[in-house]
């Protein structure tokens, strides 16, 4: 009896395992973009909705670098945990992820952002409901928008914003591909996400001001879309000068200069290098290792 069940329970688990690994890592970039949005920009919500009773700017940097962190640990063994369609795109650009995934892995990060921002949506309704009245707005001091995506500060002109979101994920990328970097000091197997953790908030306590830090536009434009359609109207995309396409294109640039900073002025120089390097570095196993992250 005991081993007919184990049977049935054994094969049940088989049919529902995935065999193909792109579907395998596409589930992953889904579930770990839907996580970091849901707890990040959940840490955005609480602070906004208790009008900083229950959290502030700390909170809000340390928060959603944590939610990151989770993230990696929950997907990285299985796609990376890159959630950011800049960081999958640096990636394939350097070798280290093939281009045919690259859709898949954007598809995913895209959808899962989108969710979960839906998932917080519905988790903080009547929280949202009854901060300005039933009112979901966009700007002012009852504004709640900037809960989901990003928003430009008032004094600050589209080129100063692009510029910002370049430079930020240039920071980000560059030392992303440090901490990975096994010719370089590297960081202990296992603690890796812990020091992209501490990356986030050292980028959302010294670049954030400006825009709020995107540095990923699955981030930023699926969470303003939902918004868009829940309420708050197609405003979302006119606000700030239509500021809307600068944190989906700014970091897309931003990591690729990044990426080619680090390889150009560090990893090129490295003494006795391998030349097998960049042919393991574009494995299937090696690139669920190689990258990760962001806000």
């Amino acid at each position: 009896m005991q081993f007919e069940k184990e049977k049935t329970q054994k094969s049940f688990k088989q049919r529902l395992a995935l065999k193909s690994s792109v579907a395998k890592e596409t589930l992953s970039e889904f579930l770990g973009t839907f996580i970091m949005i849901v707890l990040g920009c959940g840490t955005v919500a609480q602070a906004v909705l208790s009008r900083g009773h229950f959290g502030g700017v700390v909170t809000v940097n340390v928060g959603f670098a944590m939610a990151v962190v989770m993230a990696i640990y929950v997907t990285g063994g299985v796609s990376g945990g890159h959630i950011n369609p800049a960081v999958s795109f640096a990636m394939c650009l350097f070798g280290r992820m093939k281009w045919y995934k690259l859709p898949f892995y954007v598809g995913a990060q895209f959808l899962g952002a989108f969710v979960g921002a839906a998932a917080l949506f519905g988790i903080y309704y009547d929280g949202l409901m009854a901060f300005a009245g039933g009112k979901l707005l966009i700007v002012g001091e009852n504004a709640t928008a900037h809960i989901f995506a990003t928003y430009p500060a008032p004094y600050l002109s589209l080129v100063n914003a692009f510029a910002d979101q370049v430079l930020s994920t240039m920071f980000l990328l560059m030392i992303v591909f440090a901490i990975f970097d096994s010719r370089n000091l590297g960081v202990p197997k296992g603690l890796e996400p812990v020091v992209i953790g501490l990356l986030i908030i050292v980028l959302s306590s010294s670049l954030g001001l400006n825009t709020g830090c995107a540095m990923n536009p699955a981030r930023d434009l699926s969470p303003r879309l939902f918004t868009a359609l829940a309420g708050w109207g197609f405003e979302v995309f006119t606000a700030g000068n239509n500021f809307w396409w600068v944190p989906v294109v700014g970091p897309l640039v931003g990591a690729v200069i990044g990426g080619l900073v680090y390889v150009l002025l560090i990893e090129i120089h490295h003494p006795d290098s391998d030349p097998d390097f960049k042919a393991e570095s574009s494995d299937d196993k090696q690139d669920k290792f190689e990258l990760s992250v962001v806000m």
